[in-house]
């Protein structure tokens, strides 16, 4: 069930060569914040986020390079479906300019003492975009309706991983009733869950959460989200028209609560696949912004002042190991090719990005009173540049002076032309400074993706970018057995840690053990980081209030036109 997870971590891989904290309503003891501030020569994300007063028509078109696979919030973990649901939908928390978890369809909301009931406190009158109620019986309909098999969601894992016997409803063994998710009244949803989980805010910002309508649901079937007629949502803007293979028109939506406060009255999503086709487009003033912007073209862009937006990205790109194949389940192997990656020319030369080194998969990005919880964290003996020597050290100390003996390297990747560059890169490195021997290998992303989930490689790209912004969005990729841990890494100390972690409800105390279980972990070199990710997009600097937050969500809802 959980292999479903493949789309969303497709989507983010491909994005990643281009392309939270605590809200005031909330009782919670932990107080996570994100950070993400833009690097930009365009008026940073909160300055934009400022309403200024609209002039003329509030219309925007804003280009989109993927077209998503669904536009229903309870079936699709694509991350090319993001700027639509964002801007559709709108959950129990959403997040702010700032990047911090904040009120959504929930005002406020308060867990018990070991966190394994939340209650939600709902906003009165919501509507759906119909005008219809929108009551707390839509959240528990639309959780049943994720844990349904028939609904085939991809993110079902998100829900029955903590709703208590939520997995059970999913096998057909307990009745909706028995489920931990209940409405108390019109407006109070409650969740009862598995276990502690002191982060719980923060999983139910994702999409998977949001509410879906019944009574479409029940019309249409599966295809309620494929016609603009039949699309009912709650968000602040909703869908106008749908035209496959071309764009998506979102307008006002008059029924959201908040509609006061939104300005623009047209959202027009165009897809154009072809990255130079779209730059091209917004240098022609054809569009007002777009998503993904050719890598060799940033550093112009920005010098040009033509309306990048560069933030940080909780997520980092990586090439795992296969740590049960031989000569990779030497940790001292895993070092020496660790050690001999020039990260730095990687990023400016190679992949050509605004992004920096990564020596952990754990990605910065989680404040905790004002602080990165891995502030001043080790960099486990690596450095932006290659440390030769030592790399040929470690080689030696496995047994393989020189590279002699060592079996020739099979770098795997899955087709994309960025990508491609990279991994020769990694492959003269490896040649020129360990005398090793490195073949590499590309495939499409499904047969790529499926050969790394069943152990058929040595060494593969690989990346993730967070669902939700709390580190355990990445621990359980490197515990034993777990479903996302392609690189079948085993290690029953920080398996325990990670345990820990899960149910620990002192902020503090919880900073304290993530650390520990990075540099356990991390010392031990399961995986090679190359850079944590950034995202960049365009905007022109007439357009204002649109911001993003670090799991690359862009929300226009507060966007203003002033041509």
């Amino acid at each position: 069930m959980k292999k479903k997870l493949s789309l969303r971590l497709a989507a983010g891989l491909m994005c990643a060569a281009m392309l939270a904290g605590c809200s005031g309503g909330s009782s919670s003891e932990t107080t996570p914040q994100t950070i993400g501030e833009p690097t930009s020569e365009a008026p940073s994300e909160s300055e934009t986020a400022q309403a200024t007063e609209p002039t003329g028509a509030q219309e925007l078109t804003f280009v989109l390079n993927n077209e998503p696979d669904s536009l229903d919030p309870s079936y699709t973990n694509n991350s090319f479906a993001s700027p639509f649901l964002t801007n559709l939908f709108e959950g129990l928390v959403t997040y702010d300019e700032n990047g911090e978890l904040a009120p959504g369809n929930a005002e406020t909301w308060e867990s018990n003492d070991d966190m394994t009931v939340w209650t939600f406190h709902l906003r009165e009158g919501l509507k759906w975009s119909d005008g219809t109620p929108l009551t707390a019986q839509d959240y528990v309909y639309s959780a049943l309706h994720v844990m349904t098999p028939a609904t085939t969601s991809q993110y079902v894992n998100m829900m029955t991983d903590y709703i208590l016997n939520g997995q059970e409803y999913y096998d057909g063994t307990a009745s909706a009733e028995e489920v931990g998710v209940k409405a108390l009244d019109d407006n109070t949803v409650e969740y009862t869950l598995k276990q502690t989980t002191p982060y719980f805010d923060d999983v139910t910002s994702m999409w998977v959460y949001a509410p879906v309508q019944q009574a479409t649901v029940d019309a249409n079937g599966d295809t309620w989200s494929t016609k603009a007629d039949t699309y009912v949502c709650n968000g602040p803007f909703k869908v106008s028209e749908i035209n496959m293979g071309e764009s998506v028109v979102l307008t006002k939506n008059e029924n959201y609560w908040d509609a006061a406060n939104v300005s623009l009255e047209k959202l027009t999503f165009r897809y154009i696949l072809d990255l130079s086709t779209a730059l091209t487009a917004y240098e022609s003033d054809q569009v007002d912004g777009v998503r993904n912007i050719p890598a060799g073209d940033i550093a112009r862009l920005k010098a040009e002042n033509a309306g990048t937006h560069t933030i940080n990205v909780y997520g980092t790109v990586y090439y795992t190991f296969n740590c049960e194949k031989e000569p990779y389940n030497n940790p001292l192997v895993r070092k020496a090719l660790n050690l001999a990656i020039d990260r730095e020319s990687i990023i400016n030369n190679v992949a050509q990005l605004d992004a920096q080194p990564a020596y952990s998969i754990l990605a910065p990005g989680y404040v905790l009173d004002g602080k990165d919880i891995l502030e001043g964290r080790s960099t486990f003996e690596m450095s932006p540049n290659a440390d030769v020597e030592a790399a040929k050290a470690a080689l030696a100390e496995a047994g393989y002076p020189d590279g002699e003996g060592f079996p020739t390297i099979q770098l795997s990747f899955y087709s994309d032309d960025t990508v491609k560059k990279v991994a020769e890169a990694i492959q003269e490195m490896w040649q020129n400074n360990l005398g090793i021997t490195v073949e590499v290998t590309s495939a499409d992303w499904a047969v790529f993706y499926d050969g790394v989930q069943h152990g058929n490689y040595e060494v593969a790209a690989m990346g993730w970018s967070a669902d939700y912004v709390n580190p355990m969005s990445f621990l359980p990729l490197l515990v034993t057995g777990d479903v996302t841990n392609n690189s079948f890494y085993s290690n029953p100390e920080y398996d325990a840690l990670v345990e820990q972690i899960k149910v620990e409800k002192d902020p503090a105390t919880f900073a304290q053990l993530v650390k520990e279980a990075d540099e356990l972990v991390s010392s031990d070199y399961p995986v090679m980081p190359l850079y944590y990710k950034a995202d960049t997009y365009l905007l022109k600097d007439y357009v204002s209030g649109v911001y993003t937050d670090s799991s690359t969500h862009i929300y226009f809802k507060h966007a203003v036109v002033n041509k």
